[in-house]
């Protein structure tokens, strides 16, 4: 039985980015980008103002207040979208709307706040009182003050968030190369499997490890490709474990992994693949099988519902986004105070699913207590649904009295976050 460290270090050495595609925009979202996006326009593409208010020329707004208003002429009203048909010249100013080009002459916005409209109600031919000295750059976004035509904005490598859909759209790169999304073959086996929507009979239980870890492809970047319940026959076992490595990137199965006399996916896997490691020092999921079968990976999870769950977040995920080339494929980790006293017998690792409350400290620092979410049986998903974190125990038995510092893997944080205290 070989440890969570020593098993990661298997599944992920030789870990090979996949090919790239170019993708729309909305379907780039949270991919890798895999090469340098330019800009093709300079961003701002011209001067405009942040604010409705009015194009001025500082220097004439010198000393101007509430008592003592600077009185201007007002030559023009320019809307977003338009275009300006004066030059401001001394004495005169223009009304402006959020986003409309600075007329030339102009060199600061005066907030509409801050004036008062006079002959005209401060409209083109008319007059404004202006009632505060306005500074160069005043309320003015600058052309090219974010982005110069031909820089780089993204470069290859980064996550492609939702801000950056909108700096990508708004620099003309409508369509990126991003890497491609890896297909995950999901197939549950054992006999006692019925169908979702299937109300099961005696002896039969519903397969919900398939939308479970189909979930979990999906919330990794991965495209699920869900395959029927797999009977426990060998050659049945054999067969499909051969079909899905023929259309995917990788292959996930649950059940069939342990010592039974119907467990046969490891047997299956060493004749027709390869074998890495079948057993994990780590709980739940210690029933944990890795390989190869005709060059795809090969992921052998437990039947029970949350061990599956916790050999997918352990091994698979992290795979999956190499794959993707996201190199960040470590969850954060929090140091948190037991909020109740656990026991822990001798034996395997075991990562309890728990949940982080935060509390504030002495001067105002904030941490954490965490607390146990309920039953913490492999067969049971309440306490997975319920838990925003992985509670830590060595494999050492001893007593963890309450208000002993604990570490705990966040699983509602994305890996890039890092440590977080």
């Amino acid at each position: 039985m070989i440890s969570v460290e020593e098993a990661r270090a298997m599944v992920l050495s030789g870990v090979s980015t996949l090919p790239t595609e170019r993708v729309s925009l909305l379907e780039a979202l949270g991919r890798v980008l895999a090469e340098d996006a330019l800009s093709d326009i300079d961003v701002a593409p011209f001067d405009n103002t942040a604010m409705d208010g009015y194009a001025v020329r500082s220097e004439d707004t010198g000393g101007a207040s509430e008592d003592t208003p600077v009185v201007l002429r007002v030559l023009d009203h320019i809307a977003a979208g338009s275009v300006p048909t004066h030059v401001l010249q001394p004495g005169t100013a223009s009304r402006i709307m959020t986003g409309a080009p600075v007329p030339e002459g102009a060199d600061a916005i005066v907030k509409i706040e801050d004036t008062e409209g006079l002959e005209a109600g401060g409209g083109a031919g008319g007059t404004v009182a202006i009632k505060r000295p306005a500074t160069r750059g005043d309320h003015v976004r600058f052309r090219g003050e974010e982005v110069r035509e031909g820089q780089v904005i993204l470069s290859a490598g980064e996550v492609i968030s939702p801000a950056a859909v909108g700096l990508l759209a708004s620099t003309g790169n409508v369509v990126v190369s991003v890497h491609r999304r890896p297909r995950v073959a999901i197939l549950p086996t054992g006999d006692e499997l019925v169908d979702t929507d299937e109300r099961p009979g005696p002896g039969k239980i519903r397969d919900s490890n398939s939308l479970s870890l189909a979930a979990l492809v999906l919330a990794a970047g991965g495209i699920p490709v869900v395959h029927g319940i797999v009977r426990d026959d060998e050659a049945t076992v054999r067969s499909a474990f051969l079909a899905a490595a023929a259309d995917a990137d990788v292959v996930v199965s649950s059940g069939g992994v342990s010592v039974g006399d119907f467990d046969f996916a490891p047997r299956v896997l060493a004749e027709i693949g390869s074998v890495t490691f079948h057993k994990v020092n780590m709980r739940p999921g210690g029933a944990q099988t890795y390989g190869v079968i005709n060059g795809v990976p090969y992921f052998g999870l437990p039947g029970n519902p949350t061990s599956a769950y916790m050999g997918f977040e352990m091994f698979a995920r992290p795979m999956l986004r190499l794959m993707q080339g996201i190199s960040a494929i470590d969850r954060p980790v929090v140091r948190a105070v037991l909020a109740e006293g656990i026991s822990k017998k001798p034996g395997r690792r075991q990562y309890l699913r728990a949940r982080l409350e935060p509390i504030t400290g002495r001067d105002d620092c904030v941490v954490f207590s965490v607390v146990l979410t309920g039953s913490q049986s492999s067969a049971l998903m309440t306490a997975m649904h319920k838990a925003n974190c992985l509670l830590v125990l060595p494999g050492d038995g001893r007593e963890y009295p309450e208000g002993t510092i604990m570490d705990c893997l966040r699983i509602d944080v994305d890996e890039s976050v890092g440590v977080l205290g």
